[in-house]
């Protein structure tokens, strides 16, 4: 794999940093003293009860292991590094008739696009990067974890997504992050093989592929309580993608604020146009009013284009406020809202547990999804003209305080989804829950 580093304004606005970092700059530990390595032992079930008939239902049950190792830098004007993890995933069950839940792999895909076929006992996947340090700017190659509005790994599984290419980001300016980067190929959550970056809702020709995605951002803090951010990238000969947010939290007083918040994308096909003529703007609007240990949220969001809302392979680069368990609200021209509530039980002396429960609804017209959009084809639909649906969700977590268990935490996810006949072919009609025991375990 070949990878050519182009000069963007990013790279442009990192090299000025430079020269007024360098005077400021500390030494770094050392690679040895900088060093860490941490496992997370994840515990995994999902059960999810298709409620259509002739869908098979999906049990799934593993134990993942996951290790990063980080090091330091080395010292000199130049510092080296090097990051390293591998990652196990163990079946405990889950057989052949109820595969296909996104936990374990899969060996067969039916021509519905239904995942069956018995997992296998194990599987796993290792990586590493290499890393440059310099006037606050930080160089990596190799495998990476990302985590950022347009490219994002997926951290909703047993094991987390990563990909490969390069990263550079740099801190010189207080409450500044600039970061840009490159990336060709992803190892997903639930396989052991790397594969070219592809789009989740997208159906790209059997022979063809986006060679990578580039991409480029800021992320602001310039005042407390008030954050923002600007990114854009490119999937090759696919599309073009920008992000744009804002938050701000108001201190009413000591018991009392208020949280507005916006998150904007605009997506534009570009080069090959791979999956046909995409103009999308989509958008979320929230505000959150916090009494105490008490939240309630109030969310639209809308989708104007006749595409989905799409973004990269089962990642969680999908920063919208309606993005729930199952459904994430972004269907063509489609419009939603949701209320959530949360609450701490720290207010009722038990620091550590916490819950939130929600429910959004959506309505979408499907018949004018553009049928010049071959790799959106999935989402035309007669019926669709008012389709509907919605979905409930409830999460229940708690984090163990002090002990040998200290930091544990025991999370239960429950999900129910319903659609109209139109809808139905996009997100199917489902009760799911899921129990998520995390253990994090600092070896040095």
């Amino acid at each position: 794999m070949t990878m050519v580093l182009r000069f963007t304004p990013l790279f442009v606005a990192l090299a000025a940093t430079m020269p007024q970092a360098q005077a400021n700059d500390e030494a770094p530990e050392g690679f040895v003293e900088g060093s860490s390595l941490n496992v997370l032992a994840r515990n995994y079930y999902l059960n999810r009860n298709q409620r259509l008939q002739g869908v098979r239902d999906n049990r799934e049950w593993g134990q993942g292991f996951i290790g990063k190792f980080e090091s330091g830098f080395t010292q000199g004007t130049v510092g080296f590094g090097l990051d390293a993890h591998a990652m196990l995933g163990l079946k405990l069950d889950g057989g052949g008739g109820t595969a296909g839940s996104s936990i374990l792999p899969y060996s067969t895909t039916s021509k519905e696009g239904y995942a069956y076929g018995k997992a296998p006992d194990s599987f796993s996947n290792a990586g590493a990067a290499v890393k440059l340090k310099a006037f606050d700017t930080v160089l990596k190659a190799g495998d990476l974890f990302l985590t950022n509005p347009v490219i994002a790994g997926g951290e909703s599984r047993m094991l987390p997504q990563t990909f490969r290419g390069f990263s550079l980001a740099n801190n010189s300016i207080e409450g500044l992050l600039l970061e840009g980067g490159q990336a060709s190929f992803t190892k997903l959550y639930n396989q052991s093989g790397r594969q070219r970056i592809g789009t989740t809702y997208g159906a790209l020709p059997d022979d063809r592929e986006s060679r990578h995605l580039n991409w480029v951002g800021a992320a602001w803090t310039p005042a407390e309580n008030l954050s923002t951010s600007l990114y854009g990238a490119e999937l090759k000969d696919i599309w073009n993608q920008y992000y744009f947010d804002l938050d701000y939290t108001w201190q009413l007083s000591e018991l009392v604020s208020l949280n507005p918040g916006l998150h904007y994308y605009h997506t534009q096909d570009t080069g090959n146009a791979l999956l046909g003529k995409i103009d999308n703007n989509t958008y979320s609007l929230h505000l959150a009013l916090n009494v105490g240990y008490h939240s309630v949220t109030a969310v639209y969001q809308r989708v104007n284009g006749n595409t989905p809302f799409d973004y990269i392979t089962l990642g969680d680069s999908v920063y919208l406020d309606n993005s729930q368990i199952y459904s994430d609200f972004n269907g063509p021209n489609e419009r939603s809202w949701k209320l959530k509530y949360t609450y701490d039980f720290a207010g009722l002396g038990i620091p550590g547990l916490s819950t939130a429960v929600s429910y959004s609804r959506g309505e979408t017209d499907l018949t004018k999804a553009d049928p010049n959009s071959a790799g959106y084809a999935r989402w035309y639909s007669a019926e669709g003209q008012n389709a509907q649906h919605w979905e409930r969700d409830a999460d229940l977590a708690y984090v163990f305080q002090e002990g040998d268990f200290k930091d544990l935490t025991v999370r239960l996810r429950w999900a129910t989804h319903r659609g109209s006949q139109g809808y139905s072919a996009i997100d199917n009609d489902v009760d799911e829950y899921r129990v998520i025991v995390d253990y994090p375990v600092n070896i040095f």
